[in-house]
């Protein structure tokens, strides 16, 4: 395990979102998003569950208390953390989970009203939120509140990454290697999708991962288009294998890159090798392009052209940070009349995915290649570390 003060992270992070949320004028922030609470304070419970609907909140102030409302009987879980003033139980308020969703809605509104007027005063309650209903809303505005997003809020504080975040994603990234790795040596002719899929999940789980967030393992004419999910699908000799990692909860980071493989022990074709070398065309040429300062328009405009007829099947970005989750920004491809519309500029201490996928209408094959990097001031770093395939990254046959 990589030897690290957990505390002193948690800490770092608080302070970046504190930071942010005063640069921003935003006093309070409510969320039930697990990621960012786990982003906030280090606090962890049932992280797939929370994902489901509102069912755990934090409430941190810029200058004021941070509470955390757990998940009934779960209070003894963050006992401890020095990024937390003080813990309730929540008060569960999705309509997916109870009929009495209405009054629960009023009921944590009313609770949310009183810890405000007084960190706050009753003649001047603000307060940014995310992803509930709009009965919690209805009922907290109706009480005096003041409401904002706070989803810019976590964006723009999660996309740059604090000093002990990224000790953390390197090691996060040699164990999702491991956990890659029992999956290559699964690829085997006759194998279910779902059942080599399978042994990424172990790999993960046994290295203290939480869970991936895509389906994105497929083989043969599934591997053209993309995004098509992993199933019961036999592989078969020659097959291209496609797959992203999408890995979440390493020391809760996450861990994406992509691998394009293929099965059994044949040679590659033509094809394949040609669609292979222009996916690591456009993977390298756009890594070759991050810079500390340049808009991401200028490097949109510079991003590699993929040639015309595999232009329409591409990936719908070409670059996503990535922290505890993929994250902020999603640079866009320049639409094809020549427009962007997308500001800001890579910064230092962002981590963004290149992301490649080039597929063949004509062979009903395709090739998905991504790899991570950290930019500083005045280089960028691979952390990717896991290899291409040997057996497609070559060059094309006499």
């Amino acid at each position: 395990m990589l030897n690290i003060d957990l505390n002193a992270l948690y800490l770092q992070r608080q302070h970046r979102l504190t930071s942010m949320m005063k640069h921003m004028g935003v006093s309070a922030v409510l969320t039930p998003d697990p990621i960012n609470i786990m982003y906030a304070t280090g606090s962890r419970n049932m992280t797939v569950w929370g994902l489901m609907g509102p069912s755990r909140f934090l409430l941190h102030f810029a200058d004021g208390p941070t509470i955390l409302f757990e998940f009934n009987l779960g209070e003894h879980l963050s006992e401890g953390l020095p990024t937390i003033s003080e813990i309730r139980t929540s008060t569960g308020i999705t309509a997916k989970k109870t009929p009495h969703y209405v009054a629960n809605n009023q009921k944590f509104a009313q609770e949310i009203v009183g810890i405000l007027a007084r960190v706050q005063g009753k003649d001047s309650m603000s307060l940014a939120v995310e992803l509930v209903d709009f009965t919690f809303t209805d009922a907290l505005r109706a009480q005096g509140v003041q409401l904002t997003d706070a989803t810019p809020i976590f964006q723009h504080s999660r996309m740059i990454k604090q000093p002990l975040e990224l000790d953390v994603m390197r090691y996060a990234v040699l164990q999702v290697d491991l956990a890659t790795a029992n999956l290559e040596a699964a690829i085997t002719p006759g194998a279910t999708e779902n059942e080599v899929w399978s042994k990424f999940h172990e790999g993960l789980i046994a290295r203290d991962g939480e869970f991936v967030s895509t389906r994105l393992f497929q083989s043969g004419v599934r591997t053209f288009p993309y995004f098509q999910e992993s199933s019961n699908s036999k592989m078969k000799e020659g097959d291209l294998v496609c797959f992203d990692t999408d890995a979440l909860g390493v020391m809760n980071y996450a861990v994406d890159f992509s691998r394009t493989f293929l099965c059994g022990d044949v040679p590659a074709t033509d094809t394949q090798r040609r669609l292979y070398r222009i996916a690591r065309e456009q993977l390298e040429h756009n890594a070759s392009n991050l810079a500390a300062g340049k808009s991401f328009e200028d490097f949109a405009r510079a991003a590699y052209v993929v040639p015309e007829q595999h232009r329409d099947y591409g990936y719908y970005v070409l670059a996503h940070g990535l922290g505890m989750a993929g994250e902020h920004p999603n640079v866009p491809r320049v639409e094809p009349d020549g427009s962007f519309d997308f500001p800001g500029s890579i910064e230092a201490n962002m981590v963004l995915c290149i992301e490649s996928y080039v597929g063949d209408p004509e062979s009903h094959q395709g090739v998905k290649l991504e790899d991570q990097f950290l930019v500083h001031a005045d280089s960028v770093e691979r952390l990717t570390t896991y290899p291409f395939c040997t057996a497609l990254d070559g060059a094309l046959s006499a």
